[in-house]
């Protein structure tokens, strides 16, 4: 195995990187070429990035492990920490162990990696400490949050019908009052670039309108990234804007970012002063049929154990946050 270090993306290149995520075992979003050069382009700028490449005896690329510098010696897997639901390194699927033994042995004594929202799964996590050790690296791997994980029937009302009463309850309340209430609400799709990019201005309103903390989360550079990366997504069918919309406008909008027939509920936003509609169960509830009725069995809550998230019946499964390097 060889390791070569590059200080730009570039380097590497849109094709080779996305033919690599295609061989990949973790397959996800925040892991593709838009996703990492957005997120460079907005959270590194300025900062002193290592992209990392292991080839393989026949000249082929096995992984990637990009890297921005945080502070001397130490530095941040590409993706972040709050934008980016699942990272990993990017390695061929059945080649990690070669490819972290590869990497471990070629890392600076000094420095310290970070990875974030590692899926318990993946063999980082499984593999990464036991062969951190024998190559006398210390490593830590506690659990950084949860993603609740819903599998989907074959229909909405096997779904409700699998509930526990009490939310079964609720659901259908909730939706019923909206239809009662508001019988000329109903849900626009933004799929393609130009629409997202027609519509984005009302979720961005509505995400801010939310609640203090969305507010704050989205300010200029936030609203930057999601500007540059929401429609590089959906350029190629991976991303969705869902919006509740009523004749005075949207009350409650969902991005949706879609993988390996996985639909995953990105973020949100919803008007405060509609809240005795129920406008974000609603567009969920929506939001869910629409999944079950394109055939997609899994639907992703992403990070974060929200009540509202449970009123569905998901199960949740965990993210790990890694060090590499650094004191025992």
């Amino acid at each position: 195995m060889k390791i070569d270090v590059h200080d730009s993306l570039e380097a590497v290149g849109a094709d080779a990187w996305d033919s690599l995520h295609a061989e990949s075992r973790l397959r996800s979003p925040f892991l593709t070429w838009s996703w990492q050069r957005e997120w460079v382009n907005v959270f590194a700028e300025g900062r002193r990035l290592e992209v990392r490449r292991v080839i393989d005896d026949a000249g082929r690329l096995v992984a990637l492990l990009p890297l921005a510098e945080i502070a001397p010696q130490r530095w941040l897997l590409v993706g972040g920490s709050d934008v980016s639901d699942y990272l990993d390194l990017l390695v061929a699927r059945d080649r990690e162990a070669e490819a972290w033994s590869a990497l471990l042995a070629a890392r600076s004594p000094e420095a310290i990696w970070e990875l974030h929202s590692v899926p318990a799964a993946s063999p980082t996590v499984t593999l990464l400490p036991e062969l951190a050790a024998s190559a006398g690296v210390t490593v830590s791997a506690p659990v950084e949050e949860r993603c609740p994980i819903l599998k989907l029937p074959e229909s909405w009302d096997a779904l409700l019908a699998s509930l526990s009463g009490k939310y079964r309850h609720e659901i259908s309340r909730k939706l019923r009052r909206f239809q009662r209430e508001a019988p000329e609400g109903h849900v626009t799709w933004a799929t393609t670039r130009a629409e997202i990019e027609t519509r984005l201005d009302d979720f961005l309103t509505l995400h801010r309108r939310s609640r203090e903390g969305k507010a704050k989360f989205m300010d200029d550079r936030m609203e930057r990234f999601f500007r540059r990366v929401i429609p590089a997504r959906a350029a190629s069918g991976g991303a969705r804007l869902a919006l509740l919309d009523l004749p005075g406008g949207p009350i409650a909008s969902f991005v949706t970012l879609e993988w390996d027939d996985t639909v995953g509920l990105y973020n949100s936003g919803f008007d405060p002063e509609r809240a005795s509609l129920s406008p974000g169960v609603v567009l969920l509830s929506y939001v869910i049929q629409d999944a079950i009725a394109r055939g997609r069995p899994r639907f992703d809550f992403l990070r974060g154990e929200e009540r509202y998230k449970f009123e569905f019946g998901p199960v949740s499964e965990p993210v790990h946050a890694i060090t590499i390097g650094g004191r025992p």
